[in-house]
């Protein structure tokens, strides 16, 4: 009779079991399955296909509608979803850049800022302190040039360069196209700046170990990890905001604070007092939004829980030696008793916090707290309902429309907080509804100069040996990508990148780059047709404008670029600008400058004679085709997405 109960229990046990683990599947392929609305929204297969790749890549090549329909657009979506596809190609390219995988310790070690080199060769009786003063002579330059080598010291803009370099390659070749997009996305949610020295060699860490690997998943964590980074933290000054505590001297005798804001005298020389940058900023800029429902009150209370995010020390005789001498005396253990964390390059240094009770948001954070309330702070503004429709009403901005529909945000925003914040999940909420397949959002979006310059390249099937030359095109039609100072980042609506000046640079870059006007771009125009020479520039016109603009009915668009294809002096125009836009190879690493170039003629008038012309002149079938390709990139229509 046991024996009966017993292989009953285990029998309806095994049942139980599966019933739990059949609904687990499938609730967990109900969060999971992609299905695209796009033919309830009129769209044909090749149709959705152009508009995934709008949306989801740097730009199409040629073939790549036909390869998505044959793979399946839920397949390949779902692949890019995953972002793990084999980039052997880029690895290849990238591999010629020595500094992009450096720690943040190494290129502390390696590319020192200008003043430290300085005063490492002070230091060092390479330079005699009093000739600090002379800096701009050939012959002290010489000699800090001497210095640097016999050290095996490299100026940071080799660092930047390479950065910049990589970025290039990698939105231009990568086959995880959308893990680019999203890198570029979060970082510009979370922007930190090249042009604030303090935080600028720490950049590429945080793109690359921060940003890059984290863009798929849970938002706390990615809000977590930025909160955390060297970039972030010198850029929005949180590593100098202190607050009240019981702290520890250099010797690790306690101190004991009286007051709320006094300053043990110990410590004088070292507190900069509280800091409200960050506090707003990740309240402002990264969750809530500025209509969030948070207070001045709320600022100034959270800033008081993050006092004491700070550097861990980096480098040999970069930033927090000191402390570096603190952690060495005192051992990692020791200090964890008294509540510091080390965690890679981040420190919380517990006798800079401020250990008082707070209130964010209605929320009490009790007195005697440490990093904990850091984390717990953070999370709750992750998961926070105005956050998942802040973040939500971005990503639909980037990835729909600049207006998204309402219906669609909210949608997006209860799969946020459902999900604890899922960006995988909220994505595939954005795809599954049938707004986002609206015709209404198709092309609607305008390309911002990276994404034309690559789109440009990525249609040519270009070979791009000077990414650096593509930077500099970039930078002239108003994007200096990871320059933008605000920590808002670059906007992303149509109208901030538009305006007559734009268009006519965006005109020069297509024609200057289709003419092979920028060095280290390389393409063969006629095999992208196979070789097949076409009967007339008119027809010319649409053979490569339906290669470059897949998906769209183009007999609008060719007739409205007719027009252009008559221009006497418009090859030489060209010319000029892209002489004057070129980088020297020997000021590539010299100081960072705007590239900027001013067209010969007068802006308007080079407007009118592009508009007025009629004809391209037929000098030879390889002159026609560039000008007809670098006509249909600077076209109004390809500008869209």
């Amino acid at each position: 009779m046991k024996a009966k109960f017993h292989h009953f229990y285990l029998a309806t046990l095994a049942f139980t079991c599966a019933i739990l683990f059949c609904s687990f599947v499938r609730n967990f392929e109900a969060v999971q399955k992609l299905n695209l609305p796009y033919k309830k929204a009129g769209l044909t297969e090749q149709q959705a296909a152009a508009h995934l790749l709008n949306r989801f890549t740097y730009g199409a090549k040629d073939g790549d509608v036909e390869e998505l329909i044959e793979m399946g657009l839920e397949k390949w979506l779902d692949k890019q979803l995953t972002g793990n596809l084999s980039d052997t190609d880029l690895d290849k390219r990238l591999a010629q850049f020595d500094a992009i995988n450096l720690t943040n310790t190494e290129i502390e070690n390696v590319f020192p800022r200008q003043a430290q080199i300085v005063r490492f060769a002070v230091r060092d009786g390479f330079i005699h302190k009093d000739s600090v003063n002379r800096q701009n002579t050939k012959a002290y330059r010489d000699t800090l040039a001497v210095y640097m080598q016999s050290k095996g010291l490299k100026p940071q803009q080799e660092l930047y360069r390479q950065f910049i370099n990589q970025k290039i390659l990698r939105a231009t070749y990568s086959n995880n196209q959308l893990r680019e997009l999203l890198t570029e996305f979060w970082f510009n949610h979370f922007n930190v700046s090249l042009s604030k020295p303090q935080c600028a060699a720490y950049i590429p860490s945080f793109e690359r170990d921060i940003i890059r690997p984290n863009v798929f998943g849970k938002f706390e964590n990615l809000l977590l990890e930025t909160a955390k980074s060297p970039a972030m933290l010198m850029y929005l000054d949180n590593f100098t905001s202190t607050g009240s505590n019981t702290v520890v001297d250099d010797r690790g005798n306690e101190i004991i604070a009286a007051k709320p804001n006094a300053k043990p005298k110990a410590l004088q020389k070292n507190r900069q007092g509280l800091n409200e940058n960050y506090a707003r900023e990740v309240m402002e800029l990264h969750t809530l939004g500025v209509d969030g429902g948070y207070t001045q009150s709320d600022v100034t209370q959270a800033a008081r829980i993050l006092t004491g995010w700070t550097l861990a020390p980096m480098g040999d005789d970069g930033y927090g030696k000191p402390m570096k001498n603190l952690i060495d005396r005192l051992g990692e253990e020791n200090l964890r008793k008294r509540g510091f964390v080390h965690d890679g390059d981040f420190l919380f240094a517990m006798n800079k916090h401020d250990n008082g009770e707070k209130t964010v948001l209605g929320r009490k954070f009790p007195a005697g707290g440490g990093y904990e309330e850091g984390v717990e702070l953070l999370k709750m503004l992750a998961h926070h309902k105005s956050t998942a429709n802040f973040i939500s009403t971005k990503l639909a901005t980037r990835f729909v429309s600049d207006q998204p529909a309402k219906t669609l945000i909210d949608k997006m925003a209860k799969t946020f907080l459902s999900t604890n914040g899922d960006i995988k999940e909220v994505l595939i909420t954005m795809v599954n509804a049938p707004e986002f397949w609206s015709k209404n959002a198709l092309r609607e979006k305008t390309k911002s100069p990276f994404e034309l310059a690559i789109s440009a390249v990525r249609s040519l099937n270009a070979n791009v040996n000077q990414p650096y030359q593509l930077f500099s095109w970039i930078n002239k039609m108003g994007q200096k990508i990871y320059y933008y100072q605000a920590p808002t980042g670059f906007p992303d609506r149509g109208q901030y990148w538009i305006n007559t000046g734009s268009l006519l640079n965006r005109m020069n870059f297509g024609l200057a780059l289709a003419s092979k006007k920028i060095p280290g771009i390389t393409f063969d125009l006629a095999a992208l047709n196979n070789n097949h020479e076409p009967e007339s520039a008119e027809a010319a016109l649409m053979v490569y404008s339906k290669m470059f603009m897949p998906g769209r009915a183009l007999n609008e668009t060719v007739n409205r670029l007719k027009p252009m294809l008559n221009a006497p002096d418009l090859e030489a125009n060209v010319a000029k600008a892209a002489e004057r836009n070129t980088v020297n190879k020997q000021t590539m690493n010299a100081n960072d400058e705007d590239t900027t170039l001013m067209d010969a003629m007068d802006k308007k008038q080079a407007q009118a004679k592009a508009l007025a012309n009629a004809k391209l002149q037929k000098n030879a079938t390889s002159n026609m085709l560039s000008q007809v390709v670098g006509v249909i990139i600077g076209s109004p229509e390809y500008q869209r997405k």
